[in-house]
């Protein structure tokens, strides 16, 4: 069984105008089936406004289905109770894109690793220190630098210290929103990098999502080709990267910096 299973997902958004409603709906999300296999790592690609990140957020529970569903290890979320979900979501965590926009500037980087660190049990306070410098030397980090707050820190060392709020929790699924095209070029080789060694050394299941096939064939060991809210094209990285089968995955290669 896969860990993850999307089958017909479908989102949809209602058009709008001055009046209200016109009757028509943009699909973002339509008709979407994945399978995710335990301690892989599945590249999603496609261009903006594709549906990735909506398909992503469905997938988080933090957008409701139109049509389908979506199965965890074998449970239904779409099933569940908002509080259930809550507790299951400690299993699924995200990377979003830009670390500038997803961490809380009030909060020091002590602050914000305690809290996601105690989220499935209460850390005793005498505890916490040890526990976050683990935790950022994990991810590459100084923990001299823990009392910190975001601003004082690089676009790199922000999506370390996203990532580290992410694995916190101790998730088996992590969806990893395009999280190095915020990032300068020398800096996003590491990021690949620290993400592919944690999925080993933690046995994460990933969902790598990116508008840059190239980096997703380095990443991933299944890739899913989406445009217009679908999937157009699945299979092994290095068959999908060699051999592409759909006239859009082949525009895609072309397209990518060599």
């Amino acid at each position: 069984m896969a860990y993850l299973e999307v089958r017909e997902a479908s989102v949809l958004f209602p058009v709008r105008n001055t009046w209200g409603t016109t009757g028509e709906v943009v699909r973002a999300v339509d008709g979407v089936s994945l399978r995710v296999e335990r301690g892989s790592i599945l590249g999603l690609v496609g261009e903006s406004g594709c549906g990735k990140s909506t398909l992503s957020r469905a997938i988080m529970q933090l957008q409701p289905l139109t049509s389908g569903s979506i199965e965890l290890d074998g449970t239904n979320l779409s099933t569940l109770h908002p509080a259930e979900i809550r507790r299951r979501r400690l299993d699924f965590q995200m990377v979003f894109q830009d670390p500038y926009a997803s961490l809380n500037p009030r909060f020091s980087i002590f602050s914000t690793l305690v809290e996601a660190l105690s989220r499935r049990a209460p850390l005793p306070r005498h505890k916490r220190e040890s526990a976050v410098a683990e935790l950022m030397e994990r991810v590459g980090l100084s923990p001299e630098h823990m009392y910190k707050y975001p601003h004082e820190f690089s676009g790199g060392q922000r999506q370390r210290i996203a990532i580290a709020r992410a694995i916190a929790p101790r998730p088996a699924l992590l969806l990893a929103d395009e999280p190095v095209s915020a990032l300068d070029v020398s800096i996003q080789s590491q990021i690949l990098n620290l993400l592919t060694d944690l999925t080993r050394e933690l046995g994460l299941t990933m969902i790598f999502i990116s508008h840059d096939l190239s980096v997703v064939h380095y990443m991933a060991d299944n890739i899913a080709v989406m445009r217009r809210g679908r999937i157009v094209e699945y299979g092994s990285a290095d068959d999908v990267f060699r051999h592409p089968q759909h006239e859009y995955t082949r525009a895609l290669l072309a397209a990518a910096p060599r």
